[in-house]
Formats: structure tokens, sequence, C-alpha cells
């Protein structure tokens, strides 16, 4: 197995290859001053199995389309000399959000993004909670592996509640099958019931409202509120105002991805969010120092999860 990272913050990476004790193999990465790049391996891909590790979240150094035309070329260039086989390691898929027409002429960019991991020879895509399972699975042609972050949370939750009433709840409908999935293992893993509710949201334009509108009950419960990811926080501060308005006792905001836009860092410093638990996928590096929702973060590593799938589909790739 070869494991590389094209990653400027490689904390992930060096997690991942701790967790499969293989260490990252070297690359040239050499920048030109019309801010061209060339990448090349220094190792022989010739008839090995390769990982290319690229999360694809824009900054702090490069854009999310710089780095997906590195993360293509650079595969491009191991199948050009040999690599048996290629998968990307993409902890954050940029563009996943835009999956269907919404509006005359949409684009549907999760298609063309699959189109162009296709068209290099991608062998396998393992990403990390896909904005939507079932767009992501089918718009690739190429193997997929799509790892639910819920996973990576489920050792964490007996630490972070008590014995009291406990429901997972989704800040909006289209969220509603990640939330169900994570209650029915909650319920297995901890052995007592897990409520579920969903509240309302609406967006149009970018704009999002809503009016409190919670389905479920939460009254005096301790509520596990699920999201494939925060950008401005704004989705989870508005869900976690109308869980509480509905009896909730706290409200832990859980997502795969912190992206923390804008004003995240204040906006998720509101009081009815007692807590934010997100994965490494993305660095938190747009939250400033004096952000009030530092004080609340928990980052999990997502390195075990990613490294017992990639154990996996290497050893039936071995056979």
């Amino acid at each position: 197995m070869l494991l590389f990272s094209l990653d400027s913050d490689a904390t992930f990476a060096h997690a991942l290859a701790a967790a499969l004790a293989v260490p990252l193999a070297p690359h040239e990465d050499r920048s030109f001053e019309d801010g061209e790049h060339k990448l090349r391996p220094l190792v022989d891909p010739r008839g090995r199995d390769a990982y290319v590790i690229h999360s694809l979240h824009g900054g702090p150094v490069d854009s999310p389309h710089d780095k997906l035309c590195h993360l293509l070329l650079f595969m491009a260039t191991l199948r050009e000399h040999g690599a048996a086989r290629v998968t990307a390691v993409v902890p954050y898929l940029a563009y996943a959000r835009k999956d269907r027409q919404t509006k005359p002429f949409d684009p549907v960019t999760l298609r063309y993004v699959a189109q162009l991991f296709e068209a290099v020879g991608t062998a396998q895509l393992i990403v990390l909670e896909a904005h939507n399972v079932a767009a992501f699975q089918n718009a690739f042609r190429c193997t997929t592996l799509h790892l639910e972050a819920h996973r990576v949370f489920d050792d964490l939750v007996p630490k972070l509640v008590g014995e009291g009433p406990l429901a997972v709840a989704s800040p909006d409908p289209g969220g509603v099958k990640r939330a169900q999935l994570w209650r029915e293992s909650l319920e297995q893993a901890l052995q007592r019931p897990v409520g579920f509710a969903m509240v309302d949201k609406r967006r149009s334009a970018g704009v999002v409202s809503s009016d409190n509108l919670v389905a479920g009950e939460v009254s005096n419960c301790t509520v596990l509120l699920l999201d494939d990811l925060i950008a401005s926080g704004e989705t989870m501060r508005r869900a976690a105002v109308a869980l509480r308005h509905a009896g909730a006792r706290e409200v832990l905001a859980f997502a795969a991805h912190g992206l923390f836009t804008g004003q995240a860092g204040e906006v998720l410093g509101d009081d009815s969010i007692a807590s934010i638990v997100v994965t490494d996928s993305v660095p938190a590096f747009r939250l400033p120092a004096a952000a009030t929702a530092l004080g609340k973060l928990l980052v999990v590593s997502a390195a075990p999860l990613f490294a017992r799938a990639i154990s996996t589909t290497h050893a039936a790739w071995t056979r």
C-alpha cells in the first residue's frame, strides 16, 4: 500500500498513517511563478495499491477547486506510471451540496465532479458524510465508500449525556435519514430508548427561514442535533432555539464537517447550544481565538474510521 497526502495541514493524514501503521509516501509539490503546480510521486507506484488523502475544503492556502485539480492531476500521474489501483481518500468532498437543480439552468455540480474523478481512472472514492448519500452514490460510476460520521461520535455520547431522556434530532427535513440511523445505532449501543425529532427549515436564494416548528417529543430531553456540516452556524442555532422552545433540557450540536464560515464563531456561541462536536475532516482554522463558540468545541478524529475502511478494502484487493 502507498499512502500519499496532499493536505497542507497534514494532521489528519498523520493520524490516518499512524492508525494504518503505514508511512506517508513522499511526493514533490512544486509551485511555479504563474500559479501552476507540478505534483509527482517520489516512489515507484507500479503495481501498487495507492491511496491519496486530500480534504477538499477551501482555505487557508488553496481553494476547493485548486485542491480538486491537484488531487485529480496527482491521481492521473499515479495511473500514468503504473499504479494498479488509485483510491481518493476525501474526508470533505467539495461541491457535494449542489446535487440537484432547484432553479432554472442550475448546474448539478456533484455529477460533474464525479465525471472528473472517473476521467482520471479513480478506482474508488472514500468520503465522510456526504450531503445527500443517495445523490452521492448515484452520481459516481466508480466504487464509492460512504462513511457515516455518527460512527465517530458513538463512543463519545455516554461521556456527554446523563441517564435522563435522550433524543436525536435533524435540523432540517433533508437530514432525517441521517439522524434516524444514529438514533437506531445509539439505541443498540446504549440499550435504552432514544427519541427522535425534526426541525422545520426552508431555504430560498440562500435565505433560511423557520417558525420554531418541531416534529417529535423532546420535552426534558438532552437532544443530539446532527447535521452533515456547519457553515455559518445559522441552521444549527435556529434548530437549537426551536428545540429549547419545545422543552429540550440541553442541545448538543454534532456535525461531520466544521467549516465555520462568516460569523459562525459568534452565531454558535448562542446559549441554546451547550456544546459543538465535529470531526477533524476540516481544521477549525476559521474560528478566531476569541470566538465564543471555541470554548464549546470538541474535535474528534475520524482517522480510525477511515483506517478501518482502507484496511478492509486493501485486504480484499490483495486476496
